[in-house]
């Protein structure tokens, strides 16, 4: 199969401006989540989708690929179908799955790779997945930084959001806290459909790009991941991910700029 990761990222974060490059110990986060889809076998080849020449740059510079898109984009799945086209119009290749990794996700491991693809893989009925990973205390489940998700009992999601779900209110004991990783493969098809599909109101409400796919009337599977992983989204978050990456080396070339 032809599986490629695409990264979308842009400069003009309205939570974190600048946010690609930020360093982390001394490495661009871009660089860093490059590095790491490139370290999976699964995936026969990995690009990076901006609109900032900055970023374009800096991947050229330590030999990857980036593809330039408009400037116009509200949703990194928007921009990441966008890339898709321009990389099959380049390579002359039609693509079987397409795996979106967020660029602040700089603690990937390449097993979340393989945990993620799996089910695509595996099923032909499966048209996108997301992994989730537990929310470790109450702290965490109520930053609006990260996406909660709920899922029913066959492990597709029902609901994703930015407030703390399932509701801690009612007193109950173990509520399951669980956070979208934003590693997100789509069945090549299905990413050109997403594109399609108008935006949601819901969708819009929680700033998800999944929940489009929800209210739409699709099924988002959820792959539970036992690694154990931070994005970044404040510089707050960018100096717990650097201590915690201090700690969790990967065996990838670091080039310095």
């Amino acid at each position: 199969m032809n599986i490629i990761a695409i990264i979308p990222a842009r400069m003009a974060s309205t939570r974190y401006p600048g946010k690609p490059m930020a360093k982390i110990n001394g490495i661009p986060m871009i660089g860093h989540v490059y590095h790491r889809c490139k370290l999976s076998t699964a995936l026969s080849d990995v690009y990076v989708a901006t609109c900032d020449e900055e970023i374009r740059e800096y991947v050229e510079s330590i030999g990857g690929k980036a593809v330039m898109t408009a400037d116009t984009h509200e949703r990194c799945t928007e921009r990441t179908a966008e890339a898709l086209q321009i990389i099959e119009s380049e390579t002359g290749r039609q693509m079987d799955i397409v795996l979106m990794v967020q660029g602040d996700e700089p603690m990937l491991e390449p097993s979340m790779i393989e945990e993620v693809l799996r089910p695509l893989i595996d099923n032909p009925k499966i048209q996108v997945a997301n992994l989730s990973a537990p929310l470790k205390n109450q702290k965490e489940h109520e930053d609006p930084n990260e996406v909660k998700v709920v899922v029913d009992l066959t492990g597709n999601a029902l609901y994703f959001s930015r407030e703390p779900i399932p509701s801690r209110k009612k007193g109950a004991n173990n509520v399951p806290m669980l956070k979208q990783v934003c590693l997100i493969p789509f069945r090549r098809d299905f990413l050109l459909e997403f594109n399609s599909l108008a935006p949601t109101p819901l969708e819009v409400i929680e700033s998800v790009d999944m929940m489009r796919v929800l209210e739409h009337g699709y099924a988002v599977k959820m792959i539970p991941t036992v690694c154990d992983t931070y994005s970044v989204d404040t510089p707050e978050d960018l100096k717990h991910v650097e201590e915690l990456m201090k700690n969790k080396p990967l065996n990838y070339q670091i080039v310095m700029r």
